[in-house]
């Protein structure tokens, strides 16, 4: 009766974890082949046009080999633009991240009338496309029918007028207030949806226990926060890396490459000026920085969450 059983129950194993296989193929195929059609395949691509010098017409001839990545690497304009990529990350972690949260924190609980009226108006530059948000700064920064220079020379007469897109020193951090304007308000509405997860009787109990707010913040709000936080670092870097959309709209990372990002570069090489080998070498060093950073984070949370 025993030896019987045993195949028995061995079968009807082996047909559970065949149907288990075939349902997780049937729901996350599509899902891969998607996946795989419209991201491996062309990194994989760009990884072969890097290796030769192409102008996006007819076959792959001259083979360079590293060539295009030596350039790469040696070229000031790339630097520039790597180091406009990294001081718009560091802006989002010190700036965009803590101003979200900040806001978040007032008007998330809903405590007074138009707290819903101020989450839909922090909001609403997100809703704007990028290019859109662009020529609406394109305008408010323009030294002649502009909003900018008559609101500085109401609050001081006399005063010359600015044209921040117009000077190499100025574009980039003109840009960089937009894009802080433009992102806020999504960390914003994600650290509400954070807070709204957060049991309001342990705050509470640690104010009755004699805490102030700010003990409050910093020992029960923010722990329990953590992963929200962890989240929006996280798509705000990968995000910085990807800036194109407003820095193009708003004048292409000109003048003299003050603007200038990585996809930004990209572009230019790549579809302006044929270059599609050398663009190839720019996808894939952009790709390479991304996943790099997302394995090594994830690592991080992992280990620290382990810990």
């Amino acid at each position: 009766m025993t030896n019987q059983s045993r195949p028995t129950r061995s079968k009807a194993f082996k047909n559970k974890r065949r149907t288990t296989f075939l349902i997780l193929l049937l729901l996350v195929g599509p899902a891969f082949i998607l996946f795989t059609v419209l991201v491996i395949v062309p990194v994989l691509e760009a990884a072969e046009y890097s290796l030769f010098r192409w102008n996006g017409l007819g076959p792959l001839k001259h083979f360079t080999g590293l060539k295009n990545f030596v350039y790469l690497f040696s070229d000031a304009v790339f630097h520039k633009a790597l180091l406009h990529n990294m001081l718009i990350i560091v802006f989002s972690l010190v700036v965009e991240l803590p101003l979200a949260l900040l806001l978040a924190m007032i008007v998330g609980r809903g405590t007074f009338k138009l707290a819903v009226f101020f989450r839909t108006f922090f909001f609403l530059p997100f809703v704007l496309s990028e290019v859109i948000t662009g020529v609406l700064w394109q305008f408010i920064y323009n030294p002649q029918y502009g909003l900018l220079n008559p609101i500085i020379h109401f609050f001081s007469p006399g005063s010359p007028g600015v044209a921040p897109l117009g000077s190499p020193t100025s574009v980039f951090w003109a840009i960089l207030v937009v894009i802080i304007w433009k992102y806020f308000g999504l960390h914003m509405t994600i650290y509400i949806a954070g807070l709204q997860g957060i049991p309001v009787e342990l705050e509470e109990a640690a104010r009755i226990d004699g805490a102030t707010n700010a003990q409050v913040i910093r020992h029960v709000v923010l722990p329990l926060l953590a992963t929200t936080i962890q989240i929006t670092v996280f798509f705000s870097i990968i995000g910085s890396f990807q800036i194109f959309d407003i820095v193009w709209a708003m004048g292409q990372g000109d003048p003299v490459n003050g603007a200038e990002t990585m996809v930004t570069y990209l572009y230019k090489f790549g579809f302006q000026r044929l270059e599609m080998g050398y663009g190839g070498s720019v996808a894939v060093a952009i790709f390479v920085i991304c996943l790099s950073f997302s394995i090594i984070y994830q690592r991080l949370l992992l280990r620290e969450r382990g810990n």
